[in-house]
């Protein structure tokens, strides 16, 4: 990677992995790209920055000639249950942003990384130690069709055009930078910020529901551990099955207490998010990953609990947060 373009910057993953990929690359060499730089004013004053909106394929096409750009990340979507509410757009937004990734890649021989999720899986999947290659057939999200869809694309891309395409699935991701848009696992970040804010929380899931997650700088490294990656070791490509822990709300709850003896957590279970989360894994085998490229995560639930309330408590005492 030496020129680089982040589509869909401003999300949740990308407003992390931009400065993330520019401290090891250099400022200049990381384009970040979405569709209002105002939603962006920390990506757009710290390095380039170019407005776009990711199915306008000719704006799309001019960017990366414009700089270069030899890998593309497109990170570009809807979440799960951000996309119940409106399935076609979350198909037009999340399959047209890719298929124009692919596409402008292959004319202008770029890489392509674009994300999956164990929103790929579904309820007749293995629940426990979900296999790298195993059943897909039974998705019930439109977020997940589109993540199956993405994934054979991307490796008809490979197959048939040379496209370097690669990608994980992502578990939940926790991080204390950007607050979440949507997705079946949010729970995991709102509770420490309920959990500092007021010394409560009300889950939107049942207790024993397991999921797996993941703190975002072991998500950033697996990025770019991937896309640095030796090509010739990669047996798979689209997608690698990456796991850090796997946990039910009363686990996370159990750690918090031992920084906040005092909390409390209820529940009031949203039936959109319950049936989502019952479709996917408990936890999944991410053996091809540690075998193929050498992923190793850094933080489990002890150490990333630990992290997330003290940088949280730090945005409180700052004002940047109320």
């Amino acid at each position: 990677m030496k020129k680089i373009l982040i589509v869909g910057a401003g999300g949740q993953i990308g407003s992390e992995l931009v400065p993330h990929l520019r401290s090891i690359y250099g400022n200049n060499n990381v384009v970040a790209a979405d569709i209002s730089a105002e939603k962006c004013k920390v990506l757009a004053e710290a390095g380039p920055f170019e407005e776009l909106n990711a199915l306008d394929g000719e704006s799309f096409s001019a960017i990366v000639k414009k700089y270069n750009i030899d890998t593309i990340f497109n990170l570009v979507a809807l979440l799960s249950a951000t996309g119940e509410k409106n399935p076609k757009l979350a198909w037009d937004i999340n399959i047209g942003a890719l298929t124009n990734s692919l596409y402008i890649a292959k004319d202008n021989n770029c890489a392509v990384f674009t994300p999956s999720s164990i929103g790929a899986f579904g309820k007749d999947t293995p629940k426990d130690k979900t296999p790298q290659d195993t059943l897909q057939r039974s998705n019930t999200t439109m977020y997940g069709v589109c993540k199956v869809t993405g994934e054979l694309l991307s490796d008809y891309y490979f197959n048939r055009f040379g496209v370097d395409t690669r990608s994980v699935r992502f578990p939940g991701l926790i991080s204390y930078v950007t607050l979440p848009g949507g997705g079946t696992t949010d729970y995991a970040v709102e509770i420490y910020y309920d959990a500092i804010r007021k010394g409560s929380f009300t889950c939107n899931v049942k207790a024993g529901t397991y999921m797996d997650m993941m703190y975002m700088p072991d998500a950033l490294n697996a990025v770019v551990q991937l896309m640095e990656a030796d090509p010739s070791k990669l047996k798979h490509r689209n997608s690698f099955n990456i796991a850090s822990m796997s946990f039910e709300p009363e686990q996370i709850a159990a750690e918090i207490r031992k920084h906040l003896p005092d909390f409390k957590m209820d529940y009031q279970i949203d039936p959109v998010k319950q049936a989502i989360a019952d479709s996917w894994p408990n936890s999944m085998d991410d053996t091809c990953a540690r075998e193929e490229w050498g992923w190793a995560p850094k933080y489990d639930l002890t150490s990333m609990t630990n992290d997330m309330l003290i940088k949280v408590k730090e945005k409180f005492d700052k004002g940047l947060i109320k």
